[in-house]
Order: structure tokens, then C-alpha cells, then sequence
């Protein structure tokens, strides 16, 4: 089990800016987010106080607040206040973000049809990958 990523509140909005696209794709600019965090609260909730959120300039938003700008990302309000549910969230989202990428869906989608065996070959040839290419990078790999 993955220990509890305890990363602040601005990360995990930032985080979610990053993953979370409009349909276009394009990142959603923080007057959207706002005005429907607005609509959803009847609060103010301004462009700026969002930026001071994301940024980290501001900490502390209201469990209301929080919980528009989960119904706007599409995740659980757990997202903002529980850390093991916040690592599990974080995961998914990493994955949609890759899944994103036409090279990665590609691979994906093929894999579907193999074998568990086939599946554990390719996993194998992926590591194998990676390790080759970090070593030429000079990066350490933890497996």
C-alpha cells in the first residue's frame, strides 16, 4: 500500500488544473472555475481568491468552497480532506492524464485483447524500456 501523499491543498488543486481538461483539452482558466464554484455556492469565490488557493497564498477555504471546486473537477470532496483518499484520487487522475496522451491510449487499447501472460510480457518489455532509458538519462530508477 502506498503511503498517504500528505501534499498541501494547493497542490491538489493544482494538480487537478493540470488533469481535468475542458473538451477542447485546454487547461479550464481560473475565471471558469470560479464562476461555477460561485454558481454552486452562492458565495463569493473571485478569480483571485482561486489563484491564492492554487498558489498556496491562501490555505484555508471553506468546506463549501471545497466541495464546489470538487463538483466542478469531477472528484470527491475526499479528494481535499482524506490523505489515503487523496493518494487513490491523485492515482486515477495521473492515469486519465496519461490516457490523454494518443501514444499511451494507443498502447492501451491494443493490450486489451491479450493474455494475462501477454499483458506480463509487455510489462516486462516496459520496465526493461524505462530502465534502459533512465540509465541513459543518468536518472535512478526505484522499482
Amino acid at each position: 500500500m502506498t503511503e498517504p501523499d500528505r501534499s498541501s491543498l494547493a497542490d491538489k488543486i493544482d494538480q487537478l488544473f493540470h488533469v481535468v481538461r475542458r473538451p477542447d483539452r485546454e487547461q479550464y482558466s481560473h475565471e471558469e472555475v470560479a464562476r461555477a464554484c460561485r454558481e454552486a455556492t452562492g458565495e463569493s469565490f473571485s478569480t483571485t481568491y482561486l489563484w491564492q488557493l492554487r498558489t498556496g497564498r491562501r490555505d484555508n477555504p471553506t468546506k463549501r468552497h471545497l466541495e464546489a471546486l470538487a463538483q466542478f473537477f469531477g472528484v470527491p470532496p475526499a479528494y481535499f480532506f482524506d490523505d489515503e483518499q487523496s493518494v487513490k484520487i491523485a492515482d486515477e487522475l495521473a492515469l486519465l492524464g496519461a490516457l490523454r496522451d494518443a501514444g499511451v491510449r494507443d498502447v492501451a487499447l491494443r493490450a486489451i485483447t491479450l493474455s494475462p501472460d501477454g499483458l506480463d510480457t509487455i510489462s516486462d518489455m516496459i520496465d526493461a524500456i524505462a530502465r534502459r532509458e533512465a540509465a541513459r538519462s543518468g536518472v535512478k530508477r526505484e522499482d
